[in-house]
């Protein structure tokens, strides 16, 4: 299976290339593509601001968990296919593969159709449940009835890169998220500034692009795939029993990815209106500027996870735990240059940042000049997380990266977002996030500290030795 893994053209061996040489060479696609899918929301970040206004890029940002919940289904069953369909393709049982493969896109698809037509069967209502003040109201009403219909599409392209890097192209996955956000840049461009269509010509710009990256994943599912070709699913009932219980346990494995995309909706809910309290729409407009970036270092730890996830997952179904330990070892370092790099550019370059989103007039740049670089200060914790919750997942430990992702996300994040600006005032307000992310690393090295000493030492060959971060 590793020969029919490295029969195409990117030349991934699971089996035999060594981890490092292995790891970069998914590593460097995988990144490049997340960065550009980063550049994609950051796009419309910056035209917004710049061609409509702070107060309309205050209400795309409003509009966050929506499109957080959708990117969510997709990296839950994405990474949850990839840790199943792996250990498939490494017993040699292809056709079990496929079919989890063509379960878990299919789901994706339905799933975030449900969220865009009661985003659009209930816009009004939606958008005030997420915090919107009547004033932003119709700019929020408008972005959202022109991006939402195209919800199932940023699901089904999120899965379909899963399976594509494992499918053993991960430069293809690449391609999909580069041509992407170029087009994205694009249209944005052309729509609001020479047409001047405003937030409809943003939401537009971005829905055309989400349509035409979902066809790049179904073309090559259709007609490029080496080994995780599209499989006919019947629909039986004895055939939907066992989607549904594979889903379910793709699901449970990739659940993890998934609250950490709710995480960051729930930051940016709670987010939202703390800041809308405390300094009206022109802070929520700068909250929404740190926003744009944190999906971006997102990108950075997540990138790491989806390298050692492939790896790790082919390695055990192997049984070679050595390997996995190696991956792991490897994806660790990554994980911790990334995070250091990440912080000393936020902190160092945030007023040259903030400048690419708003004007230097606008209220909203001087609240973000003063917050970013304290934001930035969790970008370091962040990062590490991230990476290392994706290890727990890869070794099957999704009740701990659960655990883990629940703490980052609401038990220490909404207690901090709460109490801190009432503790600190202004302060309080753009170092919770940071608070919540350096207690969540300190219970992440202290369940891990074991696992740490056996590297250490040298042992190996078991399961739970390869499962520490």
């Amino acid at each position: 299976m590793a020969k029919l893994l490295n029969s195409g053209r990117d030349r991934i061996d699971f089996e035999h290339t060594d981890i490092s040489r292995l790891f970069v060479g998914i590593f460097v696609p995988t990144l490049t593509g997340l960065l550009f899918g980063g550049i994609f929301n950051i796009a419309d970040g910056i035209f917004v601001g710049r061609g409509v206004g702070s107060q309309a890029l205050a209400a795309v940002n409003l509009t966050g968990p929506l499109y957080l919940i959708c990117t969510g289904i997709g990296l839950m069953l994405g990474a949850g296919v990839s840790v199943v369909a792996a250990v498939h393709l490494a017993q040699g049982n292809l056709k079990a593969a496929r079919i989890c493969s063509t379960q878990a896109l299919a789901a994706s698809f339905l799933l975030s159709l449900i969220v865009s037509v009661l985003s659009l069967a209930a816009t009004d209502q939606v958008s005030l449940a997420l915090g919107c003040s009547e004033e932003l109201l119709p700019m929020m009403r408008e972005y959202v009835v022109w991006l939402g219909p195209t919800f199932c599409c940023m699901s089904f392209m999120m899965t379909g890169q899963f399976v594509i890097r494992l499918d053993g192209s991960p430069r293809y996955a690449m391609y999909v998220s580069v041509f992407s956000s170029l087009m994205n840049i694009l249209l944005d461009w052309v729509f609001v500034f020479p047409m001047g269509m405003g937030l409809m010509g943003a939401a537009l710009a971005s829905s055309v692009t989400l349509v035409l990256a979902a066809l790049m994943v179904l073309w090559y599912m259709a007609f490029r795939t080496r080994s995780l070709s599209l499989y006919r699913l019947r629909l039986t009932l004895k055939s939907l029993l066992l989607t549904i219980r594979n889903l379910a346990y793709m699901a449970r494995l990739g659940f993890p990815t998934l609250v950490g995309e709710a995480a960051i909706g729930i930051m940016m809910f709670v987010g939202n209106n703390v800041f809308m309290r405390m300094l009206r729409e022109e802070g929520v407009a700068a909250f929404g500027i740190a926003c744009y970036l944190l999906p971006l270092v997102f990108m950075f730890g997540n990138a790491i996870a989806q390298s050692a996830l492939p790896i790790i997952s082919y390695s055990r179904g192997k049984g070679d735990f050595e390997r996995v330990a190696a991956a792991i070892r490897f994806a660790s370092t990554a994980a911790l240059a990334s995070g250091i790099v990440l912080t000393a550019l936020s902190v160092g370059l945030g007023d040259e940042i903030v400048g690419l989103f708003v004007s230097r007039k606008a209220e909203a740049y001087s609240i973000a000049c003063y917050g970013l670089p304290l934001f930035s200060l969790g970008f370091l914790f962040f990062t590490v997380n991230i990476a290392l919750i994706g290890i727990y997942q890869a070794m099957a430990r999704d009740a701990e990266a659960v655990v883990f992702m629940l703490l980052r996300g609401v038990a220490l994040l909404v207690p901090s977002l709460v109490l801190l600006p009432r503790a600190l005032g202004v302060p309080g307000l753009w170092l919770a996030v940071p608070l919540s992310d350096l207690l969540t690393f300190a219970v992440i090295l202290l369940r891990s500290m074991r696992y740490i000493r056996i590297w250490r030492s040298g042992r190996r060959g078991s399961g739970d030795a390869a499962a520490g971060a």
